[in-house]
């Protein structure tokens, strides 16, 4: 398949006529030569990028559901030929069938047809295959960060809303039975109004994104360099680039993208806020100074609140580093009566204001009764295999397939915490004050639309 990036570019972003207007159910022939699906038929499903977070947390939950409603995986589509040779022997281990294997997504396309698939690659990658994978006929699951620049996302919710079909971003804490209540209790205004959100995301981990023995394994000859960049700068090749792409600006955003996403997803969620209103942040590479380009520190402050009333509204405080696990991962919101906390799945009175406080001013006291959230937690490790979030986000992607209804986690959920991200990203990277631009659909820095 010779098809050169321009073209791929050009095909993702735009599209045919053709097929934007027959990739709109599952039930009719597509102009990519679907084939028309029954009521009891399988949904045959390719695999998009045979990742480690694939294997171990995504297509096990996949697997426990798959015969119930009626899914099978049929293909594996990776640059690499070691990574598919590795999708077809652990496929067959787990199945006992085996499945296809293809150099890449126009050959899954072209050759297997497959009605879904379960987007897996490098983060810069997502929002561009969603988009050729929608305009083929298929339905997504499609790993976060859902895009790391405004016009791969604008590009890829574009070619979703033409197309209708089903698309599931990997936020799952949107399936989580602990944020469902904590939503519905922040919604409902008995928690008061939001006045303030800390999260941080907090390791300590040298090897955290890092395959050298991947790395010293690797030859070009054996993948598809121009083929993975896709409409990144042309460069020379990069076997670190390649397999540890988390540390290296444009092919992902580090910490924004990959931690960030998750946490900031919840504020969207909860308070029904699309995007922040501005974004100042700082960070720096401090420790691990292995030649990455992505910062293992920083620090983001993210004004939220609504467009047209600049005085109403609350900070988000976002902190992370790859140095020191002191304070793990939290989320805590706050309110005037007390704190929602996230990690500990509790509601207090804490910090709210007392009578002592409140009586100095003739007011009264506002304090929160203490109750606890669902205890179910959101995994943080790199391998979250048995997570029961990633487990029920996945069976709800594939019940939504089945039923053509909207999944928890929706390609505009994707696309605005692609703006939060990208506004971060923005602000780290040009130490401006990052606002953006609702009409033009862009992030502005410095008075210009950023771009890497």
């Amino acid at each position: 398949m010779n098809m050169t990036r321009r073209e791929f570019m050009m095909k993702a972003a735009a599209g045919t006529a053709g097929l934007a207007a027959a990739g709109k159910t599952l039930t009719g022939e597509s102009a990519a030569g679907h084939r028309v699906l029954g009521a009891n038929d399988k949904i045959r499903v390719g695999l998009v990028g045979f990742s480690d977070r694939l294997r171990s947390s995504l297509i096990p939950p996949f697997q426990a559901y798959a015969d119930e409603l009626g899914f099978e995986i049929v293909a594996v589509a990776d640059l690499w030929g070691r990574r598919r040779d590795e999708g077809v022997a652990f496929m067959k281990e787990k199945t006992g069938r085996t499945i296809e294997a293809v150099r890449n997504t126009e050959e899954l396309y072209a050759k297997v047809k497959p009605d879904a698939v379960i987007i897996s690659t490098a983060d810069f990658q997502h929002a561009l295959l969603t988009a050729e994978a929608v305009r083929a006929g298929c339905d997504v699951y499609c790993e976060k960060p859902f895009a790391e620049t405004m016009a791969d996302a604008r590009a890829a919710l574009a070619a979703v809303r033409e197309t209708g079909k089903i698309v599931q971003i990997g936020s799952q804490r949107r399936s989580g039975a602990n944020y469902a209540a904590a939503c519905e209790f922040i919604q409902s205004g008995r928690f008061g109004a939001i006045t303030m959100v800390e999260m941080s995301w907090n390791v300590n981990q040298p090897g955290r994104w890092r395959r050298p023995a991947l790395v010293a394994a690797i030859r070009e000859e054996d993948t598809d360099w121009k083929r993975y960049l896709l409409n990144r700068p042309e460069a020379a090749w990069d076997p670190r680039k390649y397999l540890e792409y988390r540390l290296f600006w444009p092919y992902s955003s580090g910490i924004p993208g990959q931690w960030m996403c998750h946490q900031i997803d919840t504020v969207h969620w909860f308070t029904g806020l699309p995007h922040p209103r501005s974004v100042a942040a700082n960070g720096g590479v401090y420790a691990w100074k292995d030649g990455r380009t992505n910062f293992d520190t920083m620090t983001a402050v993210l004004d939220y609140g609504p467009l047209d009333d600049p005085a109403t509204g609350f900070q988000v405080v976002y902190s992370s580093r790859m140095h020191n696990s002191a304070g793990g991962v939290k989320e805590w919101y706050f309110s005037n009566g007390g704190k929602l906390d996230l990690d500990k799945n509790t509601v207090t009175p804490e910090g709210g204001m007392r009578q002592d406080a409140a009586s100095d001013m003739g007011m009264k006291a506002n304090l929160l009764e203490s109750f606890e959230l669902p205890q179910e937690k959101a995994e943080t490790a790199a391998d979250t295999g048995g997570d029961p979030t990633t487990s029920a986000h996945v069976r709800n992607w594939m019940q939504c397939v089945r039923d053509r209804k909207t999944p928890h986690a929706d390609v505009l959920a994707g696309y605005h915490h692609a703006i939060a991200v990208i506004m971060t990203t923005a602000a780290l990277r040009t130490g401006e004050r990052v606002t953006f631009d609702e009409a033009a659909q862009e992030v502005m820095a410095g008075g210009k639309a950023f771009r890497y």
